[in-house]
């Protein structure tokens, strides 16, 4: 049994009765989670998410232009008053690609702190890979020994390779693709892509991947039946939707999904051949990414003709919930610490053998 100052201790520093807040600020979306600890995970009590578009323009440009700022200023807003309400008091907040290639990224940090009073941290590709992992990891449930993971995102494309041993995973690798739907389609167009063109963009993709798919021997392992892929994006969540002919789109039947390589082929090529219009009255896309969902097939399609496996896993989760999950051990991690400081002996006699 526990002595009380130990569970007092517990009860001050680890992350029960505390309240955890996880923000993703991407090229296209701003999001939040807002979640406290369960036995076996947490709970989400609360969530945000919004494509503000903060990227917009900086494929021809190396500046956030004002419009963009301002709504990703007023979806920060929203998160903070959320994570206020709620009591948050372990949150960090992140962004990604379009924060890292931003002239002004310090300059809109500045304005976001000031506004709002979120401190936003610039993560380098591979963290951001790393914690896409961390957030995804319970769906790699397969037989097979290794996985590749990817997460196409506004302004590149993350990818993953690990070897999983059951014990300890290896992040063996991670590669950022300089290509992302915002980038993409305002590079080549929204309205519609010329089969030339979109060729063109699976064919950069591949090379880029090339010598990474070569170093891991991703095809070769894949061929071999040794692989199981996740996907975690609005393009293979969206996809997802449209193959289960949803009326809405439903987190719980998307996350955690399969999709063969046979209906993905079929699902990237049905938007490609209507136009814009078309689109935005198809469930699960609608006007938010009916002008990025044929650069988000593109980037699929790149990725499944490379690695053979045959199916994706879908993940509706991704960057946040890694977030979430590293702050409570965090939390953990500390209480651990402090018994150990004050009744100076290990985390064993603490705890029992």
């Amino acid at each position: 049994m526990r002595k009380p100052r130990e569970a007092h201790l517990k009860s001050q520093y680890d992350r029960w009765g505390k309240t955890f807040a996880a923000l993703d600020l991407g090229t296209n979306n701003c999001r939040l989670l807002v979640a406290r600890p369960t036995q076996n995970g947490f709970h989400v009590i609360d969530s945000f998410s919004k494509p503000v578009r903060l990227g917009e323009g900086l494929e021809s440009g190396n500046d956030l232009n004002e419009r963009a700022i301002e709504r990703t200023l007023c979806a920060l807003e929203i998160c903070a008053k959320k994570m206020r309400r709620h009591g948050a008091s372990r949150f960090r907040s992140v962004a990604t690609e379009v924060c890292r290639r931003a002239k002004n990224a310090q300059k809109f940090f500045d304005d976001v702190l000031e506004r709002t009073g979120i401190n936003i941290e610039v993560i380098t590709r591979r963290e951001e890979a790393r914690l896409a992992v961390s957030g995804c990891r319970s769906l790699l449930n397969g037989p097979e020994p290794f996985a590749v993971l990817f997460d196409i995102g506004g302004g590149s494309t993350q990818v993953a390779w690990l070897s999983l041993d059951g014990q300890k995973d290896l992040l063996s690798g991670t590669i950022s693709v300089p290509f992302g739907v915002v980038t993409l389609s305002e590079k080549y167009g929204s309205e519609s892509l010329h089969p030339k063109i979109y060729q063109q963009i699976i064919d950069k993709i591949g090379e880029q991947l090339a010598a990474f798919c070569a170093c891991h021997k991703i095809a070769e392992r894949s061929v071999n039946g040794q692989v199981q892929m996740l996907g975690t994006s609005g393009t293979v969540t969206t996809l997802a939707g449209i193959e289960k002919k949803l009326k809405y789109y439903d987190r719980k039947q998307v996350d955690d999904s399969t999709l063969t390589f046979a209906a993905i082929r079929k699902l990237c090529n049905d938007p490609c051949r209507m136009d814009i219009r078309t689109r935005i009255k198809v469930t699960c896309i609608g006007k938010d990414t009916a002008d990025l969902v044929i650069a988000g097939c593109a980037v699929l399609e790149a990725m499944y003709r490379r690695w053979p496996v045959g199916k994706l896993r879908v993940a509706d989760r991704g960057i946040r919930e890694g977030i979430l999950r590293e702050l409570m051990a965090e939390a953990d991690r500390e209480v651990h610490c402090s018994l150990m400081d004050k009744t100076g002996n290990t985390q064993q006699d603490i705890y029992g053998a």
